[in-house]
């Protein structure tokens, strides 16, 4: 028989006893404190400090998290899933409080449809260091302690009782000052976004939700009529169109748009068209690389729509096109995949790739080498890393590095605000030096009549109001996540062979466009006639002349 523990036992041994009810206040009550900075800073903010009215909602809040511990931190699964809500917790309040993060749908999306590569660049330090004190620790004080569980029948009781508790105290709470938290709560969606566990949790489901709804829609076949215009067809030579997309690149940036910094000097030299005042379709990539080649715009864009409907790549392949999409970020989103794909990322080339990720460099010697034995009419689209963060120092060359000082961590709060702008100008610098650089060899090369289309697919927060990266809702995102750079280079032999008059583009390059129009002029720019191509949204279809 085992001696009863003493006073002199090791403490892991002395483990106290509690009851399950005060485990699930107790943890409630950690999270709360814990994992809610920036939702309580919020709460602050929405309701003006009035001390009453703040301690009031406090408490609505506390019944609103004791009643989703209880609904699933029942008997045996108690203890895993308060600790899931811990660690859980303690992840997503680290990149919203240091990061300015918010964890919706679509940023679960985009963590789950990320790589390794992208995402290695998140596991800092500090994160871990955040994660041990405010998710592992808790969660194996939880497991240390010994729970007092009432018998069966009591047990339920007490659950159903306390589920009913906390709902009547958080609506009977809301109740009190109902007008007050009703427009606050309309007004103020951002405040509410930040709440842990209950952003994530809503946020992963609605995911689910999605993914589950999507699987059982089959794929419409859109723009059916897709052929090649008269010109195109009598075009001598195939014709190249490259189709870049680019990552996380900010307008506000550009210096091609007036920017003070010159980050594009190669570009500058060329005779391209760029259009300074472009919006995105949304402030992920997850999100806005499938609208950018959808027919729907960001107002009708839905990811159920985008996966049920064939997309520009199935209508240029229609028309006649061959079209391969290289990638060298995360994948093309389900974009290519009816189409020729290739993850250039995963090239061992010394002079581009060091530590499993390569520079967009990679693509260089790539398109070279297609453009010079090319045989038929072809679309190429170049998904770039470009200026993704929060590493943004390995994004260019040291050759490349103009600016400096630069931010040489992913641990972006630890620089300055000069140090983070000038690594991330360096990688506006590189992409200015990719382009420019493509724009060369396809004017090099004399198999094929080329043009180039470029066009990033959202932007970044440097720091600016207290967010970082991108992601943000669209309701509540800057205009640095919203703003994006667009150019076209289109020669005079590409312009003559599909009948566009010279220089006609550049004569509206200032007006307001979006992401929507992107659709309809590459579709129009690759010579497809279909009634799909909206006149409203087509920049190519006015320059055309009428023969």
């Amino acid at each position: 028989m085992t001696a009863p523990l003493t006073h002199s036992a090791p403490f892991w041994q002395r483990r106290p006893t509690v009851n399950a009810l005060v485990l699930n206040v107790a943890t409630a009550l950690f999270i709360l404190a814990a994992h809610n900075v920036t939702f309580w800073g919020r709460v602050g903010v929405a309701f003006d400090g009035h001390v009453l009215t703040v301690a009031i909602f406090a408490g609505a809040i506390f019944a609103l998290t004791l009643l989703l511990i209880a609904l699933f931190a029942v008997r045996w699964l108690q203890k895993p899933m308060l600790a899931f809500f811990l660690i859980l917790g303690a992840v997503t309040s680290y990149y919203q409080d240091t990061l300015g993060a918010t964890i919706d749908r679509e940023m679960i999306q985009n963590a789950i449809t990320t790589t390794v590569t992208e995402s290695k660049h998140l596991i800092t330090a500090s994160f871990v260091f955040h994660v041990l004190w405010a998710g592992i620790l808790p969660a194996a004080v939880v497991f240390w302690v010994k729970v007092a569980r009432a018998p069966l029948v009591r047990a339920a009781v007490i659950w159903a009782g306390t589920v009913a508790v906390s709902v009547v105290l958080c609506v009977g709470l809301l109740l009190t000052q109902f007008a007050t938290f009703s427009v606050v709560l309309r007004a103020q969606k951002q405040m509410m976004a930040a709440y842990q566990p209950g952003a994530p949790l809503t946020g992963t489901l609605r995911y689910a939700r999605m993914l589950q709804k999507s699987k059982a829609l089959p794929l419409q076949a859109y723009g059916t009529d897709a052929k090649p215009s008269a010109r195109l067809a009598a075009v001598e030579k195939p014709v190249l169109l490259v189709v870049v997309a680019g990552e996380t690149a900010r307008a506000q940036n550009w210096s091609l748009g007036g920017y003070g910094p010159v980050t594009n000097p190669e570009l500058a030299k060329r005779d391209i068209t760029y259009f300074p005042n472009v919006s995105s379709c949304g402030t992920a990539t997850a999100v806005s690389l499938p609208c950018m080649f959808a027919s729907y715009g960001r107002a009708d864009y839905s990811y159920d729509k985008g996966v049920s409907t064939e997309n520009m790549l199935d209508i240029l392949a229609r028309a006649g096109y061959h079209v391969e999409w290289w990638d060298n970020n995360t994948g093309d989103k389900g974009i290519a995949k009816r189409q020729t794909l290739e993850m250039v990322l995963k090239s061992t080339d010394p002079r581009y790739c060091a530590d499993g990720e390569c520079t967009d460099g990679i693509f260089l010697d790539k398109l070279t080498d297609y453009a010079d034995s090319i045989t038929q009419n072809t679309v190429l689209v170049l998904h770039m890393i470009g200026s993704h963060g929060p590493s943004y120092y390995l994004r260019y060359p040291a050759e490349f590095e103009h600016f400096t000082p630069t931010c040489k961590t992913a641990e972006l709060k630890t620089c300055s605000t000069e140090e983070i702008t000038n690594a991330y100008d360096n990688t506006i610098v590189y992409t200015d030096h990719i382009l420019a650089s493509m724009i060369d060899i396809l004017a090099a090369q004399t198999k094929a009549t080329s043009a180039l289309f470029y066009a990033s697919d959202h932007g970044e927060s440097l720091g600016e109001g207290g967010l970082y990266l991108h992601g943000a809702p669209y309701f509540m995102a800057p205009e640095y996540q919203t703003r994006v750079p667009m150019l076209t280079w289109i020669p005079a032999d590409y312009e003559a062979a599909l009948g566009l008059q010279p220089g006609c583009l550049a004569a509206g390059k200032a007006a307001e466009i979006s992401h929507d129009n992107m659709f309809s002029t590459v579709l129009s720019l690759a010579g497809v006639e279909t009634s799909v191509i909206d006149p409203a949204l087509d920049l190519i279809g006015p320059c055309r002349n009428a023969s």
